[in-house]
């Protein structure tokens, strides 16, 4: 089970890293919502929109999951990660640190 659960995080990694957009959005589900600083995003539509800007702003640069756990009969899975991307205008380096909880259902991310 826990393989399964890696693999859908690997799956999102990898759609990122490539810009994918369409990889990575569909590894969110139809009715998936996140709180961000900036409000609430609420279905993978919405979410698509905020990701394209994201690529279109930088480009993806490495994305590695520090660490990742899960409890065998819970959809939640607890992550610690950085991303790091270059602004697409000057080259520039940018890097976002996260650690939380993901809920996961049917091998797609929904919260």
């Amino acid at each position: 089970m826990s393989e399964a659960r890696r693999a859908t995080f690997r799956r999102r990694v990898d759609a990122w890293l490539a810009a994918d957009l369409d990889a990575y959005v569909d590894c969110w589900a139809p009715d998936m919502v996140i709180e961000l600083p900036t409000g609430v995003v609420e279905g993978r539509d919405q979410y698509a929109k905020l990701v394209a800007g994201g690529f279109a702003w930088a480009e993806p640069v490495s994305f590695d999951v520090h660490h990742l756990a899960f409890e065998e009969h819970s959809p939640v899975a607890l992550a610690d990660w950085t991303i790091r991307a270059r602004r697409r205008d000057d080259g520039g380096p940018r890097a976002l640190r996260k650690a939380g909880k993901a809920r996961l259902r049917h091998g797609r991310h929904i919260r």
